[in-house]
């Protein structure tokens, strides 16, 4: 079936949910041709794009980011937003298959018209995040939705390249205090902009209450580079719905603060470049694997350094050296 990119526009434009769904389809196929397609749509609605607030929100597994999503989400459409949750979901390395079931765990804000979830399998993109992601935020933007989250698996470096597309990035914890801080990674607490204790409820409390001392303890042997902003932690409970207020009282903080020193639009104009080499990059790695004669030569090399008849660096160096030289007619 042929796709009508004007009015695939149009209704997108008109703020569509059911248009959404189909351009975000769109720019998730691997097919080429719906690829010049998917970059039309984009170029045709890019004006429209950039009046959101954009939330990464992460934490370890069993935190109840879902739960806290679906209440953070319904508070937020109380209020006159219109939110859209991107929510990645880990795609196995072995089947390629993907649980996608963030829909189903968020039923009651599904339902809403001021709300539009969409999971997506994260591929083999690097860090657990889909590969289209970004251009996804910008169809959501475009559709009408003032708030756009986007929900990581929360492993490896997922967080580190969800910060890089958003305005405001949420770790999210458990209130398991002396658990060596649940093994947060450096790089992961340097780029969060605020961290949630949630479940910090009933027998909780008074553990929720030491894992925020740990924390404070861990940032402050930090150092950031942002001297507008303390990293606040939060104790939330979503389940009981309480906190919830303070995390969008934040979030409001912190934007209010990025804008009045310009250095919230300076972020997007960096991320955006950062998107473009980000894009190179995985261009030129498809291209090298793709090449025919660099397919053939790896075999070989993979051999040659399995049997310890050369260093991976050599045979890294000897199959860049046959791409170049195809690359240039050699």
């Amino acid at each position: 079936m042929e796709i009508d990119i004007e009015k695939l526009a149009s209704e997108l434009l008109q703020g569509k949910r059911k248009a959404l769904a189909r351009a975000i389809t769109l720019i998730e196929s691997k097919k080429r041709s719906h690829r010049k397609l998917a970059k039309e749509l984009l170029e045709r609605i890019l004006p429209y794009t950039g009046n959101s607030i954009r939330i990464g929100i992460s934490g370890v597994p069993g935190v109840g980011k879902s739960t806290f999503i679906e209440v953070f989400g319904l508070y937020l459409v109380e209020r006159g937003h219109r939110v859209a949750v991107l929510a990645i979901d880990p795609t196995s390395q072995l089947s390629g298959g993907s649980v996608l079931g963030d829909k189903t765990r968020m039923e009651r804000l599904s339902r809403l018209d001021e709300a539009f979830i969409r999971p997506s399998p994260s591929g083999y993109s690097i860090g657990g995040v889909a590969n289209r992601t970004r251009e996804s935020i910008f169809l959501c933007e475009a559709n009408g939705y003032d708030i756009v989250i986007v929900e990581t698996v929360g492993v490896g470096q997922s967080e580190i390249k969800v910060a890089s597309m958003v305005d405001f990035f949420l770790l999210m914890q458990l209130p398991n205090a002396g658990d060596e801080l649940q093994g947060i990674k450096r790089g992961v607490m340097e780029v969060a902009d605020a961290i949630v204790i949630n479940k910090a409820d009933s027998d909780n409390i008074k553990m929720a209450e030491l894992t925020k001392k740990q924390l404070e303890n861990a940032l402050s042997f930090f150092m950031r580079l942002d001297d507008e902003w303390k990293v606040p932690i939060l104790l939330v409970s979503a389940l009981e719905r309480r906190g919830i207020d303070k995390v969008w009282e934040t979030i409001e903080n912190f934007v209010k603060i990025k804008k009045r020193s310009g250095k919230f639009y300076e972020k997007r104009k960096k991320q955006s470049v950062d998107w473009m080499w980000s894009t190179v990059m995985d261009g030129l790695k498809e291209l090298f694997q793709s090449n025919s004669r660099v397919v053939e030569l790896s075999k070989e090399m993979e051999r040659a350094v399995i049997e310890m008849k050369t260093t991976p660096s050599i045979a890294a160096e000897l199959l860049l050296d046959e791409f170049k030289k195809d690359l240039c007619g050699g």
